[in-house]
């Protein structure tokens, strides 16, 4: 039976919400039912459930259906928070202290207001055709959209439309309108979001037509969308991922370099790349085994899963040789098994794969051979697939790849356990994140999983993904898309976004190609170089210039570990991007559009060099702060857009006045990582009367350690007045956790005259750097203030 293509409409908002009725929708009654409302009309009922006075979720169910409560995302449990219901002759008015709702009887309408300004109502609402189910709503004309999921389009998505099909784009550059990773997910410029919590295929239409319209198609499944409303971007993000969950702890290694390619071939390989990052002193944490460590041949035996003895005779000393090293194993997988491989006649008798409509083993052809799919919404499944992840990890490996997880070929007609393929395609990537992160809470519960995946859904963050953008062009077109889609997807939940650095797809041996993508990789979330065979990605292989170059890239990259693992822990409690627009620190017109400029954490202004050949290229730096340059302390001004110089060695990164900077010297991998002794940069900008910083620390490893006790956080405020600077550090132990000592050198930037006095404190002086340099001992857990005399 042809499934019914499902379209949720926004249309025009503000003054046009009572110029647009269904005059067919008949209001028949309201119910309250706990916290939950029923709107029951004369064609079905709505059900409208607050999360939170931020969060509200309305669903219509149609006479003749039934309420169907699964959602793939949701992962919130309703706070208790009930409407406060007003009713009149023609209106009802459902409150709470944030989001409100007025139902307008006759024409019947619903509108959505936050903190009494209107923000979103539906138009026709619900309307049922031969072809479309669809919900009809507005928009206001001049309101900026964001998501729809990992593109390439600009940042300013209105006037696209966006199919909802994650599908692999191979060789993409400045432009691509369909990724791996999609999301039925909108932001707006008006600081709203709405997520439509369905997981078929479809497409999100944000305005094509012109017509104000933002409109939702699926071929079935929920009308259910959830409103979130937000006091800052900070604030809308937090909300949106406490629906759709938070990103647990990343382990401190994946902030570390990571060796890979196209791919190693064997044991002996492997081994010899590692020990030239070591003669080499390039620091790295990891090395990735793409296919070749379950085949010698790139077609024909992916389904094996099994180390290839004549490649890899000994894994387990491999693995193990590596962890002395300080190097972590990464293997690929993929959710496929081809009739060639090793594992069909398994796969079929223990029944784990996708189906026919005749019940039989579903196979078809693609790019690496005749192959079935495991069907990972099957237990039988989901359990097979998860041993081979429980097995390799008793090895001693430390993370996993799974690629091709759209999956990249998956025919319509084919049927997985609870549904066919069209229905479950956008999800399969988020339910594989799911198995093999639940695997590990169960089996391995004292080891942060490293899930490294292409494809997911909506809230795949809480289930430990770390996508990347899929296989893009070895090309400077390719570098000048990443930035807006990493951008995008730390908005949208996925904050750990990041590209192959030196890009993927061609030969295109181009050494300022690599070394701008690298310096680029220092200020994104995963560092992570990756290509072809045809050209080295490892600076090792790499003429010596862009080696050097490329390892003064990686350890500043280590240096700012400190930092970095701040912003991890920050975007756990509250969802924060790591990489943030704009327009989140200033709302000028031009920083909703602007994604070559961005903020990595609060404190840095980073523009990556994406063109080639350049010598200067235009910053914009947000108003409200002024701005170091991060190599040279020069100051600018904010709120201006200047032409800045550039060099070969590093791109433009800034830091804001007032800002804390914590760092240590570089070190060859992340085992060696040590807060005994540590740098703490402060910006001083005597414009800045107050600031604070922070830094946290825990093991690197166990999961949920914030939550167990077992961390520590240091905070830092500056204060300026009367021509006197105070700086405090405050020291916050986890219950569990046993103070350590600390030497930390305190660097005082932008100091243009020797200080009088520093009570209590030996200090020096650099006329040139304009540097105050303070040695700081903290013995106990007691605070440090530090009191500068100008």
């Amino acid at each position: 039976m042809k499934l019914l293509k499902l379209t949720l409409i926004f249309l025009v908002a503000g003054g046009a919400f009572l110029n647009a009725q269904n005059a067919d929708r008949k209001f028949v009654s309201i119910q309250q039912k706990n916290t939950i409302i029923e709107l029951k009309t004369n064609d079905g009922f709505y059900q409208i459930k607050p999360y939170s006075t931020k969060i509200v979720e309305t669903s219509f169910i149609p006479n003749g259906e039934v309420y169907n409560s699964n959602s793939h995302a949701v992962v919130l449990k309703p706070e208790n928070v009930a409407f406060k219901v007003t009713e009149n002759e023609n209106s009802i008015q459902l409150k709470t202290s944030g989001i409100s709702i007025e139902i307008i009887k006759n024409p019947f309408q619903i509108l959505y207001f936050y903190k009494l300004k209107s923000f979103i109502s539906e138009r026709k609402g619900y309307v049922k055709s031969a072809e479309f189910e669809t919900l009809d709503f507005n928009l206001t004309t001049d309101e900026i959209l964001f998501g729809g999921g990992a593109r390439a389009l600009g940042m300013n998505r209105r006037g696209n439309r966006l199919q909802l099909y994650n599908r692999a784009h191979y060789g993409y550059e400045t432009r691509s309108e369909l990724m791996n990773f999609t999301m039925p997910l909108v932001y707006s410029s008006n600081l709203y979001a709405i997520h439509f919590d369905n997981a078929p295929i479809g497409y999100l239409d944000l305005d094509s037509k012109k017509d104000n319209s933002l409109q939702y198609e699926t071929i079935s499944g929920r009308k259910t969308y959830q409103v979130v409303a937000g006091d800052s971007w900070k604030d809308l993000i937090n909300q949106y991922t406490s629906l759709t969950g938070k990103q647990p702890m990343i382990p401190r290694w994946a902030l570390g370099n990571f060796s890979s390619r196209f791919g190693y071939h064997s044991q002996q390989e492997t081994i010899n790349t590692i020990d030239k990052f070591l003669e080499e002193e390039i620091p790295v944490d990891a090395i990735i085994l793409d296919l070749y460590w379950f085949g010698k041949e790139l077609k024909g035996t992916m389904g094996n899963l099994e180390f290839l003895k004549d490649s890899f005779p000994d894994p387990k000393k491999m693995i193990a040789d590596l962890t002395k090293k300080g190097v972590k194993t990464i293997l690929i997988t993929e959710p496929f098994v081809l009739t060639t491989s090793g594992k069909w006649d398994e796969a079929v008798e223990k029944d784990i794969l996708g189906k026919t409509k005749d019940g039989k083993p579903y196979a078809y052809d693609f790019y690496f051979g005749n192959t079935g799919i495991i069907d990972i919404f099957k237990p039988e499944g989901k359990a097979w697939f998860w041993d081979v992840y429980n097995k390799f990890a008793d090895y001693g490996v430390a993370g996993w790849w799974g690629d091709l997880g759209e999956p990249e070929v998956h025919p319509s007609d084919l049927q997985h356990a609870t549904s066919s393929a069209d229905e479950v395609h956008n999800i399969y990537g988020h339910n594989w994140a799911k198995l093999i992160f639940e695997g590990y809470e169960k089996e391995f519960p004292d080891q942060r999983p490293f899930i490294l995946m292409r494809a997911g859904y909506s809230g795949s963050q809480h289930y430990g993904m770390i996508p990347w953008s899929g296989d893009v062009s070895r090309s400077w077109g390719g570098l000048q898309s990443q930035p807006e889609i990493a951008l995008q997807m730390g908005m949208q939940g996925m904050a750990f976004m990041h590209s192959d650095l030196g890009g993927f797809a061609g030969a295109n041996l181009d050494d300022e190609l690599y070394t701008r993508w690298l310096q680029y990789g220092v200020f994104q979330p995963i560092y992570r170089p990756h290509a072809q065979e045809d050209v080295p990605s490892e600076p090792i292989f790499r003429e010596p210039k862009t080696k050097a170059l490329a390892k003064k890239s990686i350890e500043l990259r280590y240096s700012l570990l400190p930092y970095n693992y701040t912003l991890v822990f920050d975007n756990n409690q509250k969802g924060t991007p790591l990489m943030r627009p704009l327009f989140f620190e200033d709302s000028n017109a031009s920083s909703f559009t602007n994604d070559k400029t961005y903020l990595w954490g609060d404190s840095f202004l980073v523009s990556p060099v994406v063109k080639q050949g350049i010598s200067e290229q235009e910053v914009y730096f947000p108003s409200k702060s002024n701005w170091f340059n991060f190599y040279t302390d020069e100051k600018v001004a904010g709120g201006q857009t200047k032409t800045v110089s550039l060099k070969e060695e590093s791109i433009p990164v800034y830091v804001r006045g007032g800002a804390f900077i914590p760092r240590i010297q570089s070190i060859q991998n992340t085992g060696l990582y040590s807060l005994k002794a540590f740098d703490l940069h402060f910006y001083f900008d005597e414009g800045v009367k107050e600031s604070e910083g922070h830094l946290y620390n825990d093991d690197g490893e166990t999961p949920n350690a914030f939550e167990k006790g077992n961390y520590e956080i240091l905070s830092f405020e500056s204060e300026f007045k009367n021509n006197r600077l105070h700086i405090e550090i405050e020291q916050n132990l986890g219950e569990n956790l046993e103070f350590s000592p600390k030497e930390i050198k305190l660097i005082v930037h932008n100091i243009s005259s020797k200080p009088k006095k520093v009570k209590g404190h030996y200090f020096e002086w650099n006329k040139e750097n304009k540097t105050m340099t303070v040695l700081i001992s903290l013995k106990n857990s007691d605070t440090k203030n530090l009191k500068i005399k100008f």
